[in-house]
């Protein structure tokens, strides 16, 4: 990320969206606005969500582990480069 600003995430809050998408096994689960918000910042946190459904993630550890990882203290933040 920039040195001018800084994104403010509640790890917990997201990690509850992010997991309820996840498990969610209807397609309406593509309407959640965490999947418009994520997508916003860097789609291929959407494409790491989908592919936690595809391989039928179910222990929000995991997720919390993901969320931690970009978003936590030692995360590499959502970085987004352009090809």
């Amino acid at each position: 990320m920039s040195n001018f600003f800084r994104l403010v995430v509640d790890n917990d809050q997201l990690t509850d969206a992010m997991f309820a998408f996840v498990t969610d096994p209807t397609p309406a689960r593509n309407n959640r606005p965490v999947i418009d918000e994520l997508g916003d910042i860097n789609h291929d946190l959407v494409d790491v969500l989908e592919m936690m459904v595809i391989d039928g993630t179910d222990d929000r550890a995991d997720v919390a582990g993901f969320v931690d990882a970009v978003f936590g203290p030692r995360g590499s933040g959502p970085v987004k480069r352009e090809s």
